[in-house]
């Protein structure tokens, strides 16, 4: 039977009385500390190299303060981010938002608040990794959907393609070039009589 393992947590506080207790309280909860930065590109650099279920996040730090710090965890290794501030204001809450943070607490947090808030920012986070797969998926086959459009030089004899570059090319081989179709060939009843004057079409249809 496989064993669930407990939440792995990167706590980024510079105050260490203040990460002291939210790593008791992670503790608590069953969830495990692997790292503790007291700065935002400390944040950033333990982040990427010991890659935590989550990121609990102070905003006022030296060096690099919590927003900037999230953004580049988005960007360098995608994380889920869950912010702890002493204050909540608008402003600090629109800034998380606009960087991906999953959840916004205001310290000190409860056990309880952290438990949902660090579930929160996960089911987010996963969702948000959906998001952009499906979106490269869809750019993925866009790019590989060719289409035709406007008005193509064809020879009135022929039945030749001009090309961009003024080559000529059959029309069967410019088709397959740029669109996905594929053509099969066969003799229409108009053909056949041209090409196999001894074939009577009547025993033909009769055949089908």
């Amino acid at each position: 039977m496989k064993i669930d393992q407990p939440v792995s947590v990167v706590i980024a506080e510079d105050e260490s009385l203040v990460g002291d207790l939210i790593a008791q309280e992670l503790e608590s909860l069953g969830m495990k500390v692997v790292g503790r930065a007291s700065n935002g590109r400390q944040a950033v650099e333990l982040t990427v190299s010991l890659r935590p279920d989550v990121v609990l996040m102070d905003i006022a730090m030296p060096v690099m303060d919590g927003l900037v710090a999230a953004a580049a965890i988005q960007a360098e290794c995608p994380t889920p981010v869950v912010i702890l501030s002493a204050h909540e204001t608008a402003e600090d809450v629109a800034g998380a938002t606009a960087v991906g943070v999953g959840a916004f607490l205001v310290k000190p947090p409860q056990g309880a608040e952290l438990d949902r808030a660090i579930t929160i920012a996960r089911a987010r986070h996963a969702d948000l990794m959906e998001l952009r797969r499906l979106n490269r998926e869809l750019t993925t086959t866009l790019a590989e959907v060719k289409t035709l459009k406007g008005f193509l030089p064809i020879c009135a004899g022929c039945k030749k393609i001009r090309d961009d570059k003024n080559y000529w090319e059959e029309l069967a081989v410019y088709v397959m070039k740029h669109t996905d179709v594929k053509f099969s060939h066969g003799l229409c009843p108009v053909c056949i009589p041209k090409y196999f004057p001894g074939i009577d079409l009547s025993e033909l249809a009769s055949m089908h």
